[in-house]
């Protein structure tokens, strides 16, 4: 008898587990799949074509990375960062980051710079057309540049990782309507001037300032209670009393 989850399966030949997992984190990056949002393993299955079975250790791997929520008798759900969390994702690429703008200077080909530059560009580009989400996944996809070109393969990993949930708390915690919390161009270029000048010591501190920023523009803790001030809200009248 054929898997539940198979039902309305595509014909095409079925992903791999790591494809399928890629997809999914893809999805999150682009905003896509947001904080929250259910991950029914049965309907999951009928979009890749695989078995429900499949599905659940992809989520189960998921989970280990923080970036799924599993919960029993719920099932899976894309993590909702909490304002803990939040923080240490910001304070832990503090202290990955810089590091590996730093070997990236020392190991990087003139490939690995060319992609670098071509990843700003077109960054700069899906802003200036208002593609607030391109341009957010591009901004990270800018700092993994940075990590593939460093040669420092377990950084990377977890630096993927961190980007990942970076996006998540953007979601979670980002000002404004919509996703428009991120990296800006104008620190992605200067690092990148940094970098082609091969001065680590700036690229490292242009790093840190930069994630600083970026962490600064969430709104992570509640407004502060206090009595309201009605003389301000209501104007003058409110403070002349009625005859």
């Amino acid at each position: 008898m054929a898997d539940p989850g198979m039902a309305g399966a595509a014909t095409h030949a079925p992903l791999s587990d790591a494809q399928i997992h890629d997809r999914i984190v893809d999805a999150i990056l682009d905003h896509q799949l947001l904080p929250g949002t259910r991950l029914a393993e049965d309907k999951l299955g009928q979009a890749f074509g695989v078995s429900r079975t499949r599905i659940r250790q992809v989520l189960i791997r998921l989970a280990h990375e923080q970036i799924v929520t599993l919960a029993p008798h719920r099932g899976a759900s894309v993590a909702t960062p909490d304002p803990a969390e939040a923080r240490e994702v910001f304070e832990v690429r503090r202290m990955v980051e810089p590091l590996l703008v730093q070997r990236f200077m020392r190991h990087a080909s003139a490939g690995h710079l060319g992609a670098l530059a071509s990843c700003l560009a077109q960054e700069e580009a899906a802003r200036a057309a208002g593609e607030r989400r391109r341009a957010i996944r591009l901004s990270g996809e800018f700092h993994l540049r940075i990590a593939d070109g460093a040669a420092h393969r377990t950084l990377g990993r977890v630096l993927r990782e961190l980007v990942s949930r970076t996006s998540l708390v953007l979601m979670t915690y980002g000002a404004g309507d919509g996703p428009t919390t991120g990296c800006g161009c104008a620190d992605h270029r200067a690092l990148l001037a940094a970098i082609r000048l091969r001065d680590e010591g700036a690229a490292a501190a242009l790093m840190t300032r930069h994630l600083e920023e970026v962490e600064q523009q969430l709104r992570i803790e509640p407004p502060a209670t206090q009595a309201p001030d009605f003389t301000r809200i209501f104007g003058a009248a409110a403070a002349s009393p009625a005859g």
